[in-house]
């Protein structure tokens, strides 16, 4: 079994930050990418940010410059930092990541529970 626990959420003001984490655990042979989703009210939910295994990073346009994607390979961990953080960034923040279980030949996409994130004064 994996399980992925997300946990740094919260209600900030408006040009605030927060650091999001995502932690997995359980029977874990290797991780692959790792991502982060949002998804607002009403909305769709949208690709945020991605880190492959080598460290590459990719960003929305929506988030760049403000937000980074992080993560420790010694604690299957991925990381956001969100800072400058605007109205529009109120949703729910997922974390996504591509894994392979011990004894199992192919890689799979988990999901995080999800943490909430409020911007607002």
């Amino acid at each position: 079994q994996v399980q992925l626990v997300e946990s740094g959420g919260g209600l900030v003001q408006p040009g605030g930050s927060l650091r999001l984490s995502c932690a997995a655990s359980g029977s874990i042979f290797s991780i692959g990418a790792m991502r982060w989703y949002r998804q607002a009210p009403g909305k769709e939910r949208e690709l945020v940010a991605t880190i492959t295994s080598d460290g590459n990073t990719n960003y929305a346009d929506s988030v760049k410059g403000r937000f980074t994607i992080s993560r420790d390979n010694a604690k299957n961990t991925v990381y956001l930092q969100v800072n400058s953080l605007k109205p529009e960034d109120t949703a729910v923040y997922y974390c996504n990541v591509r894994l392979r279980r011990v004894g199992v030949g192919y890689y799979d996409l988990y999901w995080g529970q999800g943490t909430q994130v409020t911007v607002s004064s």
